[in-house]
């Protein structure tokens, strides 16, 4: 007797995220997919993720980043992810257009430092503008992702929806554009 042949299992394909500037609410939203997760996890593996705590990225297939560029470590990470992924989505309106963030685009940065750490009402008269090596110089402005490094596809919404991460990843896992319906895309 002999066993039937086995079937080759598909490789998954590795998913990896980052939060820059914004309120981490996307990554709160992926989460919302509930039990889809586990049907997820049968054909991704996680790769640099709060979901790991894995810090490095390593080459991935799909990379899924929040949050806009306020400051360079920003812009570091954001250059480093790009290269180890494969496709890039944006996701959010943070990293689509600035979001929340990029109110401050308005104003100079330096009166909104002075504003924030010497002259705002109850701070000590020996307050300065922190300048230590270890903290991110700030950008002039909020940038969205793609004005720095090629996005191959936009996912908004602030956040975008649990049901809209799972139909745009069940798109891209099965080799297809992605396609958001009506009722996926939503700002709440």
């Amino acid at each position: 007797m002999s066993l039937p042949a086995q079937q080759p299992v598909p490789a998954k394909l590795k998913v990896a995220t980052v939060s820059l500037a914004g309120c981490f609410g996307c990554h709160m939203s992926f989460l919302d997919i509930d039990e889809r997760l586990l049907e997820l996890i049968e054909h991704i593996e996680f790769d640099r993720s709060p979901f790991t705590d894995i810090k490095e990225v390593g080459l991935c297939d799909i990379g899924l980043i929040e949050g806009g560029l306020c400051n360079a470590e920003n812009v570091l990470v954001l250059r480093e992810f790009r290269a180890h992924c494969k496709t890039l989505v944006a996701v959010g309106a943070c990293a689509i257009n600035g979001g929340l963030p990029a109110q401050r685009n308005h104003i100079d940065i330096g009166t909104i430092l002075t504003e924030v750490y010497q002259t705002r009402a109850g701070l000590s008269t020996a307050s300065r503008i922190p300048n230590d090596p270890e903290l991110p110089l700030p950008l002039n402005k909020v940038h969205p992702i793609h004005e720095v490094v090629h996005v191959d596809y936009f996912l908004p919404g602030c956040p975008p929806s649990a049901d809209a991460f799972w139909q745009f990843l069940s798109d891209l896992m099965a080799g297809r554009s992605p396609q958001l319906g009506r009722g996926l895309i939503h700002y709440d």
